[in-house]
């Protein structure tokens, strides 16, 4: 599948280009959290298409999902937006959040690669985090900055499904969109017509 470079896209007219549909249709149907899941977004872009923030689409889901108990994984380096985050998730669900750097674990206890030598640093631990919300039995848990590869451990090792809300871009001010958007950057990937 290269769907990316496919112009027609007449996929959004019903064409089924796959012939997976019945298996899709039968994993949508298999478990009702599915469908709940598929329902509550259809919902939530049909009554609130471009009128909500990621923010208010985030908290509208998590109502309309019934989740009472959310969590969130963040970085230490976005630990003001992390706060900001959970005292407004405070408002309406009970809410858990764990830092990267839970457990201190120095990086030389797995030959991690530092940032600066000759200082004591701390490994990110995104199963730490995962293990953590586990334990609380979360509904949902929401990314907020982790570095890429401890996401991907993060949403591996959670029992309850992930979302992001902010995905961590220290050269873009947490908007990677910007490299694609930007014809600098395009130019310098080598893709700008």
């Amino acid at each position: 599948m290269k769907c990316a470079l496919c112009d027609d896209k007449t996929c959004y007219q019903g064409k089924d280009c796959t012939a997976l549909k019945e298996k899709v249709m039968s994993k949508c149907k298999a478990e009702t959290k599915n469908l709940e899941i598929m329902a509550t977004a259809a919902n939530l872009g049909a009554r609130h298409y471009m009128k909500l923030t990621r923010l208010e689409e985030l908290i509208t889901f998590c109502k309309s999902m019934g989740y009472k108990t959310l969590g969130i994984a963040f970085c230490i380096g976005l630990e003001s937006e992390a706060k900001v985050l959970h005292e407004l998730l405070e408002k309406d669900f009970k809410v858990y959040s764990v830092c990267c750097k839970i457990c201190g674990i120095d990086k030389e206890d797995f030959g991690l690669e530092k940032i600066k030598d000759g200082r004591y640093e701390a490994m990110c631990n995104p199963i730490g985090q995962a293990i953590v919300l586990n334990e609380k039995g979360t509904g949902l848990n929401i990314i907020c900055g982790l570095c890429l590869g401890h996401d991907i451990l993060f949403s591996k090792y959670s029992e309850a499904p992930v979302t992001a809300f902010i995905v961590k871009d220290r050269v873009l001010a947490h908007n990677p969109a910007g490299a694609i958007y930007s014809r600098y950057y395009r130019r310098r990937f080598g893709i700008d017509k």
